[in-house]
Parts: C-alpha cells; structure tokens; sequence
C-alpha cells in the first residue's frame, strides 16, 4: 500500500496568532464593567480576539452599536501605549502603557452627586 506523507514545512503549520486579553487585565476590565452594571448603565458585553487587536466591546442593549471599547495593540507599545477607550463616535478618550489608568476616563462618568 502506498501513501504519501505531507512536505516537513505543512506539518508544523501554526494558525495565526491572535491578540487576546490576560486574565489579569480581564479582571480589571471585569471590575469596572460590574460597578456600571450594578448602576444600571451597561447591560451587556462583547469580546473580539484578532489579529491585531483584542476589543472588549460595551453596550447599553444588546441590539445597539458599542457605547465604548476598550482596546489592547500589541504593536502601539513603544509608541502611545497598547491600551486604549474608544468612544461611539470612534474618538480614542484615552490611550496608556498602563490599563488601570485608561479606564480612569470611565470611573469619572461613574461617579454622581448624591441628592
């Protein structure tokens, strides 16, 4: 019985590398997110892992577009910072090397006076 055995170089195919968040980061993310849900802002979320960039999408409904996304870059590191909050408009509100201070735009919209 003969048969063939693939070329070395397709047997070690890898897929292409995605962009994902760390649990560590998803738990910052995760914090912020329940804080606006226990005050009836967000109601639900959406998570895209690409090539390029990993998107952690936020809505008020689940049918409308996204209110904000929070961004991760890998290849903006050296330059502005690989993290970043995009508004609905598609104006970046924020981008940092640090996560926690990137979502600091978001926890001022959070905080109310209290009558």
């Amino acid at each position: 019985m003969n048969f063939q055995v693939p070329p070395p170089s397709n047997l070690h195919h890898l897929p292409n590398e995605q962009v994902a968040f760390h649990r560590t980061e998803l738990s910052v993310i995760l914090s912020i997110y329940g804080r606006f849900v226990a005050a009836g802002e967000w109601r639900d979320y959406g998570i895209s892992c690409l090539r390029d960039v990993a998107v952690f999408s936020v809505f008020r409904r689940t049918a409308e577009n996204p209110m904000y996304r929070i961004e991760k870059r890998p290849k903006m590191r050296d330059k502005q910072g690989m993290y970043s909050i995009v508004g609905m408009d598609g104006q970046i509100l924020r981008r940092g090397h640090d996560l926690k201070t990137v979502l600091r735009v978001l926890e001022r919209k959070l905080i109310r006076a209290v009558d």
